[in-house]
């Protein structure tokens, strides 16, 4: 993936030095879902928001980033007002079958996330993450990236993904939801 064209979909001059150094990563470290179950930066047109809103207000205020699983979903900044920068906005999924949640409150914590190693569930209710012990296989280049994720943001692998949704939720999506409403009826 070339950061320039990441930048210029984004609508960036600048993206955080954690994803600039991310996308190096998985250009020259890693590969494209290597280090991350499901996961991984993509260039997107908005398409997939398109099927939630055409509103051009609904559309400024969020941006795809990367995937989500490997059936669809996708990660997203909300742009909710308060002026953050890009790093510090809080992160959503849209659900490929329907669904919309606050999974983190910004990208490092999406990183964060990433240590767990499987895809993201995501139905109506709910943003999950689960994974059986015993039939879980790591990602390849998961050693890689956390060590990456320790060099480069000084975080350590996520303990309780869960929990860590649950935190960001409580923060941000009954605002959102408010927001959302305006474009999407839940």
């Amino acid at each position: 993936m070339d950061s320039k064209v990441f930048k210029e979909n984004l609508g960036r001059n600048d993206i955080p030095d954690a994803m600039e150094q991310l996308i190096h990563f998985q250009n020259n470290i890693s590969g494209f879902e290597y280090y991350a179950q499901g996961f991984g930066l993509f260039v997107d047109n908005k398409s997939g928001l398109r099927s939630w809103s055409e509103n051009e207000a609904f559309l400024e205020r969020l941006i795809p980033f990367a995937q989500a699983n490997g059936s669809g979903s996708f990660y997203t900044f909300w742009d909710n007002g308060t002026g953050k920068p890009l790093e510090a906005m809080p992160i959503l999924v849209f659900g490929d079958e329907g669904g919309v949640h606050i999974v983190a409150e910004d990208f490092r914590q999406l990183l964060q996330l990433l240590t767990y190693d499987t895809e993201i569930s995501v139905d109506f209710e709910t943003a999950y993450f689960y994974k059986h012990e015993e039939d879980h296989e790591p990602s390849d280049d998961q050693p890689a990236f956390r060590e990456w994720l320790k060099e480069n943001c000084n975080l350590d692998p996520v303990q309780e993904p869960n929990q860590t949704i649950k935190a960001a939720q409580d923060k941000y999506q009954q605002p959102f939801e408010v927001w959302f409403k305006q474009y999407y009826s839940i």
